[in-house]
């Protein structure tokens, strides 16, 4: 099968995004791809609370949602929405970072909140506090699909190896980690932490991500790491996108999958222990 993984750079206009957005799976499509994956929060990529009060939609009225849903089934191509920010109902008024995917007739094949936020202090100049925003997710998701099981995390994620471990227990071949990454922590942990998970779980990781400097209309603009990212069950390094924005292409075999659990089958070697004392 060959995937697609689409690296953008989106700013906090969801209406441009989008344009961006179908023209890119349409490309993606053309070249053969069966699953294509876009960027976390590639509807709006905001530092401004007000902004995405604005901009932002619930789930049944967003127009992102709808015309990929909409796309997928006329191509007939499986897709990884990364993720959208979302309105909820929730009293706090918090959103949902939510990952999709969708099938290709176009239904929701399943969908996840990111579970981990980023509350982060980078440096003197650089932090986050991704709950102040958003309520974090309560499940872990895994679609079994006729292209494969995949597991369904976002960006932040990728630092609590547990929900790799669950999701390839369970039968995850395909770990997607779709990424808005910080450039700093990108620099120092990006390549390492995905290609730890591939390497621990035995399962391909597939990262699509944002890239450069992000078009604020509102509020500071951010800035992400790029270099989407797909990993080999052996922890190999398939494809590397850069900084700029593209659309990179991998072929995935499942019998890779088998192949390295069958050679390190560390999934069936847990073992119940103490505590530290």
């Amino acid at each position: 099968m060959r995937v697609a993984l689409i690296q953008m750079t989106a700013s906090d206009d969801p209406g441009a995004n989008l344009v961006s957005t179908l023209k890119d799976v349409r490309t993606a499509a053309s070249e053969g791809a069966g699953l294509v994956l876009t960027p976390e929060v590639t509807n709006c990529v905001s530092a401004s609370r007000a902004r995405q009060q604005n901009v932002l939609q619930r789930q049944d009225d967003d127009a992102t949602l709808a015309a990929l849903r909409d796309l997928a089934a006329e191509l007939g191509v499986w897709l990884n929405i990364g993720s959208l920010a979302l309105k909820t109902d929730d009293p706090d008024g918090r959103f949902a970072n939510r990952s999709f995917l969708i099938a290709p007739d176009g239904r929701i094949a399943a969908w996840y909140d990111k579970i981990h936020m980023f509350d982060v202090v980078i440096s003197d100049t650089e932090s986050y506090r991704e709950s102040a925003g958003y309520r974090p997710g309560d499940r872990a998701v895994l679609a079994r699909t006729d292209i494969g099981a995949i597991g369904l995390t976002v960006c932040y994620d990728m630092r609590f190896p547990s929900l790799y471990r669950q999701l390839s227990q369970a039968g995850a071949q395909i770990l997607l980690a779709p990424s808005a990454f910080s450039p700093v922590t990108g620099a120092a942990h990006w390549e390492g932490l995905l290609r730890a998970r591939a390497i621990e779980c035995g399962a391909y990781v597939l990262a699509a991500a944002q890239c450069g400097s992000h078009p604020a209309t509102e509020g500071k603009a951010r800035r992400t790491w790029g270099h989407s990212l797909a990993v080999s069950p052996w922890g190999e390094v398939l494809y590397d996108g850069g900084d700029a924005p593209g659309i990179g292409y991998v072929d995935v075999d499942l019998a890779q999958v088998d192949d390295a659990r069958g050679k390190v089958p560390s999934l069936q070697h847990d073992r119940d222990f103490g505590p530290p004392t």
